[in-house]
């Protein structure tokens, strides 16, 4: 009696429980037939702040996680400061530099929240916030172009900032557009900061002028200076570099004259920067004068005794690639030996990048196993590979590009998350879900947050449902022909006699 009831009880659980989930075969097939957008199922993308997300991360992962999260609380809401809330929820962890850099990378919009943030850090006793630490606080405000903040920052951190900090600093305020601001800081920050102000950190703002384009500030400040810093070869070649930047060859030209009078030479680098500008100038101007012109400065090298190196060679490669001329640059690639250089890593990219354009991936495969064999494989990151998937994708060389894409993790350098939208996006829309799920749920066991996306099927790859097929009407052959016949003439004779009933039923 006892077992019928538990028997009985256990049949009435199964019937109660929900049907079993539908297969992921029939969902990829009612998927690929339909014509709109394809989403990945739902079950292969992990929540931001689901634990098991949490768990998959390493340990710093996941403490920046949550420390980023309480930097991003609103600010609205009445609450304890953040240094104290922080101490509340994080007194037991141990600080670290990478900790550091990836809640701020975490956090790009929390504002001057961190600024509570580095006051806890230096509230610790088992921590010593060093230069290199204010140079991740510089550098997150400054990307947001909060100056004050930074400003408060480095006066904090007067005594403890040094070379790191002072580069950041100089970085942000030319990236932000501020050259007046740039050269007012040379003149005040060791006075206010505590930075030394020799000829290192003037060569240190010269050089960031000059890259972003400021000639002019930079070089109104270097003769304001004279006196006091005398500029030397270093200097010389980057305030031609930035004229060059600035695609202002006669000034370049003008400034290379006074350097002659004054007794300075152009070096190889300067030469360099004005052989960017006059093959920038050519592709803008007049592409079929590029081969004179370089023809002409390369003569004028070789009459002062300036000697080429491996930037000049990567300069030419460079502005070839980029009219297209990727034959002209493998035969000068090939001629280098003939100088006595070598290929560098910039050399080696820009090459593939050309050769993976020109749908030359063959070519392409062999200058990458080429530039490992010449040491340079660990230029070869996340960026770069991510960069070739791009341009493999984008001429429908999806199959090549898995194959690059599995290389890419044999060689060691994990792909992120980029790498991985990019890869499902090309293969839904050429028709392959499977791959595509297979590729989403790699991305969510590596760790990474995989929003669902909307991706279109290219109606090139999608199947075609089959034209319904007309039966065409066969062509009787004579024997067939003669038995209607004679059917029907039976039928038209008998119409005429009055049939018995029997007769005019089997009609």
């Amino acid at each position: 009696m006892l077992w019928s009831t538990a028997l009985h009880i256990f049949r009435r659980r199964i019937s109660a429980s929900p049907p079993p989930p539908p297969r992921i075969g029939s969902f990829l097939a009612a998927a690929f037939q339909d014509s709109r957008p394809f989403y990945l199922p739902s079950s292969f993308f992990r929540s931001f702040c689901s634990g098991s997300g949490v768990a998959t991360a390493t340990g710093d992962e996941a403490t920046a996680r949550l420390i980023s999260a309480e930097l991003l609380r609103d600010r609205k809401v009445k609450s304890l400061p953040v240094e104290k809330r922080l101490d509340l929820s994080f007194s037991h962890i141990t600080l670290s530099r990478p900790l550091i850099l990836s809640t701020l990378n975490l956090c790009p919009d929390a504002g001057r929240a961190v600024l509570g943030f580095i006051d806890w850090i230096k509230s610790k006793p088992n921590f010593e916030v060093d230069d290199e630490v204010y140079s991740y606080f510089v550098d997150y405000l400054g990307r947001k172009k909060d100056f004050k903040a930074s400003h408060d920052v480095l006066i904090s951190g007067r005594g403890v900032v040094g070379t790191k900090t002072l580069e950041s600093m100089v970085d942000r305020l030319v990236r932000a557009g501020r050259p007046t601001h740039t050269v007012a800081f040379f003149e005040k920050m060791e006075k206010e900061y505590g930075f030394v102000r020799n000829l290192d950190s003037l060569k240190l703002i010269v050089t960031k002028l000059c890259e972003h384009g400021f000639a002019s500030y930079a070089e109104k400040m270097v003769k304001s200076l004279a006196d006091e810093f005398f500029p030397d070869q270093y200097v010389c070649d980057m305030l031609i570099k930035g004229w060059c930047v600035d695609e202002k060859l006669d000034e370049a030209h003008r400034l290379a004259g006074e350097m002659y009078r004054g007794g300075f030479e152009i070096g190889t680098s300067g030469y360099n920067a004005i052989l960017d500008c006059v093959c920038k100038l050519c592709r803008k101007k007049d592409p079929f004068r590029l081969d004179s012109e370089v023809d002409k400065l390369l003569l004028e090298m070789e009459e002062k005794g300036v000697p080429r190196d491996v930037e000049t060679f990567t300069v030419l490669i460079s502005n070839l690639c980029k009219i297209r001329q990727t034959q002209a640059a493998m035969d000068l690639f090939y001629k280098m030996g003939e100088w006595g250089c070598f290929p560098n890593e910039a050399t080696f990219l820009t090459l593939i990048t050309s050769l993976f354009q020109a749908a030359r991936v063959g070519e392409g495969d062999e200058m990458i196993d080429r530039m490992k064999s010449a040491g340079y494989g660990d230029a070869l990151g996340k960026k770069e590979y991510y960069g070739f998937l791009k341009i493999l994708c984008g001429i429908e060389r999806i199959d090549h590009a898995m194959a690059f894409f599995y290389q890419m993790k044999h060689d060691g350098c994990k792909p992120g998350i980029k790498t991985y939208e990019l890869l499902m996006g090309r293969l839904v829309a050429h028709g392959r879900m499977e791959r595509a799920n297979t590729l989403s749920k790699e991305a969510s066991n590596n760790g990474f947050l995989v929003e669902p996306k909307a991706y279109n099927v290219d109606p090139r790859f999608a199947k075609k449902k089959p034209d319904a097929v007309k039966k065409e009407k066969k062509r009787e052959t004579l024997p067939e022909k003669m038995a209607r016949k004679r059917r029907t003439l039976k039928k038209i004779r008998l119409s005429f006699v009055k049939k018995p009933k029997g007769l005019r039923r089997a009609i």
